[in-house]
């Protein structure tokens, strides 16, 4: 009995002492003409006089919107509070790849997340706005996301992170509507490697960004993980690559953020 009551305590400890912001910013995209809606939790001490915040920014995976990570992994809000921390979570399209699309306009993901939208944030917020304080994430197609825009503006991103990321986006020409995105493989091949995170490892210098990336050992994407891991191994760069039992699902998902919040935290605190 006695147990019980302290797990109690503790529980209503928990769910009382969070008590992050929820709001809902309206970014407009002057490369896609068009207003697109965010997620943007702030932890309870903001605005707290003389305070500039680290952000982390959330990337949904296919068939997701920017309410995703809230539905997915409810958690989210209480690592606002936790590591003292805003984190934004962006509608990416339903199947955007967070790519600039070479043959369709209207999808320009890659120009909105990493300088509308974070131009944006660092405007309406108080924000240390630079790349030692701000952190990418996301699971599936929003891993790939991640990865894919910290390696290639990390002027803009420190450290970044992805969970079950699809890395490799060549061995799928059929799904998620990428070659909608790109145009089919057999006709458009050029755009199929040079968008696919496991071909932009050349990119890096191995000093300038912090890299973790995981996936579950049970995972359709998990053997172009394996490959992205040995990729960077053999050109020397520094990471963190994790795999652990589990596939592509919420449970996954909800243990991975934990980890890497903390791996976001260290490198802010540094």
């Amino acid at each position: 009995m006695k147990k019980t009551l302290n797990f109690l305590v503790l529980f209503l400890f928990v769910i009382t002492t969070y008590a992050s912001n929820v709001d809902t910013l309206v970014v407009y995209s002057k490369s896609m003409n068009k207003e697109i809606k965010n997620v943007v939790i702030t932890p309870q001490s903001y605005p707290k006089k003389g305070k500039m915040y680290s952000v982390v920014y959330l990337l949904h995976g296919a068939g997701g919107n920017h309410e995703a990570w809230l539905g997915k992994v409810p958690n989210i809000k209480t690592y606002a509070d936790l590591y003292d921390v805003i984190m934004v979570c962006p509608d990416g399209h339903k199947t955007s790849w967070y790519f600039d699309s070479p043959i369709d306009s209207k999808m320009q993901y890659e120009t909105y997340i990493s300088k509308e939208l974070v131009a944006e944030i660092d405007k309406s917020y108080k924000t240390s706005a630079n790349n030692k304080n701000r952190a990418i994430t996301g699971y599936s197609m929003g891993g790939h996301g991640a990865l894919y825009l910290a390696f290639k503006y990390p002027d803009i991103w420190g450290v970044v992170a992805s969970m079950s990321g699809g890395v490799d986006i060549r061995p799928f020409p059929l799904k998620w509507d990428i070659a909608k995105r790109l145009g089919t493989y057999a006709e458009n091949p050029k755009n199929w490697e040079e968008n696919t995170v496991v071909n932009l490892v050349h990119l890096l210098d191995g000093k300038n960004l912090k890299i973790l990336f995981d996936c579950g050992v049970d995972d359709f994407f998990y053997d172009a993980n394996v490959r992205l891991h040995q990729k960077l191994l053999e050109r020397n760069i520094p990471h963190d690559y994790i795999e652990r039992p589990g596939g592509h699902t919420n449970k996954y998902w909800s243990n991975s953020i934990t980890y890497q919040m903390v791996f976001f935290d260290n490198f802010f605190k540094q």
